[in-house]
């Protein structure tokens, strides 16, 4: 009775481990952004919830797996049952049915073994069989694939999470394997016709003696979950060999340099790369893992012939990779290093809005860097095709000394938009959420002075976090009837304020200003 509960989460498990890949498939996602430039802002931000659909998912397969599984365990204890003839005459019958081709019978109940006590039977069967083996097997690989993506172990231990995550290749392969040992079986087609179970049910004892019941035929039903995942895994695959190519491409070494707060610039050149704004590359260095690979941010604009990358020490490999940097004589160049991608995010879409509101929090700032020289770029070239009137950006820091890499380009933005009498165009504000008192005191001694004492810039930073009713109301009355897109790389919980914060001032009248949150994903 257990079958239907067994049979049910089957069925949705192959769906969803069709599914499980396709997110995941960066260069899929990247061409189908691509295609969809044309379409609604909704179509192409489904394609920025990857991972977020990635994990619904996975949650899926999680609980189908623990439905079946138990629904399976019962059925292994109601089978074993049923061969000690515990039950009535006709499970009794079905179960003493066995694989005898000069009897001209073929098994139904799948525990076949009688020489061990009964109590042993059950496990016996899970450990032994093809689909009980690979049952334990895959549901254990699901079990520390799960477990080391929870939150707190990929942020603090990475590795543990890259590595077990490849477990998904023995998922795989088991879940494929899974289903040709024919635990499952049905009656033939041919003896059903010839046998009426509802006819021979109560008869069991005429069984091969008269003709209108036969000895029932039984079979295995062909193994499906291949059908499903084969599609997927051949993209996948594609993908892992394009990665691969890539990383066999040469990379050189354009500046590497060393900046304030423990942050590594790294300017690369490769042949026929291309990038956007806001895109990511993923890279691998061979002298730390030969395996891992790591998203970053590029910083650098489009119109450069280099691109760039700032790397925080964040443990683990970043730590290992600027170590390795900071050893290097003057001039060298650094160790081999594979680069896949570029890859496409929410923040391309920022030359799509006439405004944008652009908030980073700590290293969070690095694709609007990409966006902010891209501009530069653009007004220094006269562009036509720039629809960007108007650029509120807010970077929140904890540290003094993260502002100041990213300083140079702000100054340089500054005195560009003043020498074309654009000064309204970009309106920045930098927020300090940490300090002490020593700098207090040297603020307050120095307020009068015409530069901010922390960037040196002609805005001065504010301290605490920002008011973002206070802020969304100034964009909304400076831009009553314009749509705008609030784009964010930071932390989950910012993303929430913000998400909630458009749709909130956003106007029901789609004449005045609506607000689109956008949020890197990676």
């Amino acid at each position: 009775s257990a079958l239907p509960w067994a049979r049910a989460p089957a069925a949705v498990l192959n769906f969803n481990c069709m599914l499980i890949l396709l997110p995941v498939c960066r260069n899929l996602l990247s061409l189908l952004r691509g295609s969809f430039v044309r379409c609604s802002r909704t179509m192409r931000k489904q394609l920025d919830k990857n991972l977020t659909f990635h994990k619904l998912v996975a949650y899926m397969i999680a609980l189908m797996t623990a439905v079946h599984t138990v629904a399976h365990l019962l059925n292994v204890e109601w089978f074993n049952n049923s061969r000690q003839g515990v039950y009535n005459n006709l499970s009794t019958a079905l179960s003493n049915l066995e694989d005898d081709p000069d009897d001209d019978t073929t098994f139904l109940n799948p525990v076949q073994i009688t020489d061990i006590k009964p109590q042993q039977i059950p496990t016996h069967f899970v450990f032994t069989s093809i689909a009980g083996l690979t049952g334990v097997v895959i549901t254990l690989a699901l079990i520390l694939i799960i477990t080391s993506s929870m939150e707190v172990i990929r942020r603090s231990y990475f590795e543990v999470f890259w590595y077990t995550h490849h477990l998904f290749v023995i998922f795989f392969a088991g879940l494929v394997i899974h289903g040709i040992g024919y635990v499952v079986r049905r009656q033939t087609k041919k003896s059903f016709e010839e046998h009426n179970p509802f006819f021979c049910q109560n008869r069991t004892e005429d069984w091969g003696k008269i003709p209108e019941c036969p000895i029932p035929q039984f079979e295995g039903g062909p193994a499906q979950t291949w059908w499903y995942v084969i599609g997927p895994m051949i993209i996948y695959l594609c993908e892992r060999l394009l990665r691969f190519i890539r990383y066999m491409q040469n990379v050189q070494y354009r500046k590497i340099v060393m900046r304030p707060s423990k942050v590594l610039e790294l300017q690369l050149v490769k042949k026929s790369f291309k990038m956007d704004v806001g895109q990511y590359v993923f890279l691998n260095c061979p002298a730390i893992s030969q395996l891992e690979w790591h998203p970053f941010t590029m910083t650098s604009a489009p119109e450069e012939d280099f691109f760039s990358v700032h790397i925080r020490s964040a443990g683990g490999w970043t730590d290992k990779l600027i170590d390795i940097m900071q050893k290097l004589p003057a001039g060298a160049q650094g160790p081999k290093m594979g680069v896949d991608g570029p890859f496409g995010t929410a923040s391309e879409d920022v030359f799509d809005y006439e405004v944008s509101m652009l908030v980073g929090a700590g290293i969070g700032v690095t694709p609007f860097a990409s966006i902010l020289k891209s501009i530069w770029y653009k007004f220094k070239d006269n562009n036509p095709k720039l629809r960007t009137r108007k650029i509120y950006f807010y970077w929140l820091c904890r540290e003094t000394h993260a502002f100041e890499w990213f300083a140079d380009l702000l100054k340089a933005q500054e005195n560009e938009m003043e020498e074309r009498g654009m000064g309204d165009f970009l309106t920045y504000k930098l927020f300090l959420t940490g300090w002490d008192q020593n700098h207090a005191n040297y603020v307050m001694v120095n307020v009068d002075r015409d530069t901010d004492v922390v960037t040196g810039l002609k805005q001065k930073t504010h301290y605490g976090r920002p008011n973002w009713d206070k802020e969304f109301e100034e964009v909304r009355k400076e831009n009553p009837t314009s749509v705008v897109g609030t784009f964010l790389c930071g932390p989950e919980a910012l993303a929430k304020v913000l998400e909630k914060k458009c749709a909130k001032y956003s106007d029901v009248d789609p004449r005045k200003t609506k607000f689109y949150f956008n949020k890197e994903n990676f």
